[in-house]
């Protein structure tokens, strides 16, 4: 009885552990693996947060992976980091329209791998005033003790999606003139003679 104890336990230690890690390695997002890869400086990404939303089997929404980070150095140093290390994972530079869609202050390159595409976006950070009696600081204040101020280092947001569900990939609207025909009312101008004519068709 004993002996048989001790062989399940040991069956369980040598089979049942390895096990549980190796199921927990393969529930990991593929993509946060490859942003673990990355050959950045460890100044560069500090206290990394993860992010998830959408489904992995694109019903409804395909699925966003996010990951915010803190960098030590300078919002162009950080750029410049994470920008080789993309290059060298087989990161192609890409640029699209919308890329951003609206005007961001700092650096926003856009990349493109597979069927994947990668939104980086470093710039400065901004420390927020701690709070005031266990009730949060108000910003802005008339007081400039307490506004909030520039903090050395920058803050790097990084967003991938599935290709498929980025609108970027699907070809634009366009306001090529060869696209939209003649016009079918045609502006109408005085001739010499007094009469009104059809302008041909610009």
């Amino acid at each position: 009885m004993r002996t048989a104890i001790l062989v399940l336990a040991s069956l369980l230690l040598l089979g049942g552990v390895p096990a549980y890690f190796g199921m927990e390695t393969s529930d990991r997002d593929p993509v946060f693996v490859s942003l673990d890869e990355l050959e950045v400086p460890p100044w560069a990404a500090v206290d990394p947060v993860d992010d998830v939303s959408g489904s992995q089997w694109c019903l409804l929404d395909c699925r966003l992976r996010e990951r915010t980070a803190t960098s030590d150095r300078s919002t162009e140093e950080t750029a410049q980091a994470y920008e080789a290390a993309l290059t060298r994972d087989g990161w192609q530079p890409w640029r699209p329209n919308y890329c951003p869609e609206q005007e961001e202050k700092g650096s926003y390159t856009c990349w493109r791998r597979d069927e994947m595409t990668l939104d980086l976006w470093v710039r400065e950070r901004t420390c927020v005033p701690p709070p005031v009696d266990g009730e949060p600081a108000v910003v802005p204040s008339l007081d400039p003790s307490t506004a909030a101020q520039e903090c050395p280092g920058s803050l790097v947001s990084v967003k991938v999606r599935n290709a498929i569900d980025d609108d970027r990939t699907r070809p634009q609207p366009s306001t090529d003139p060869s696209l939209t025909g003649e016009d079918p009312f045609p502006t109408l101008t005085d001739d010499p003679l007094g009469e009104l004519t059809p302008s041909p068709p610009s």
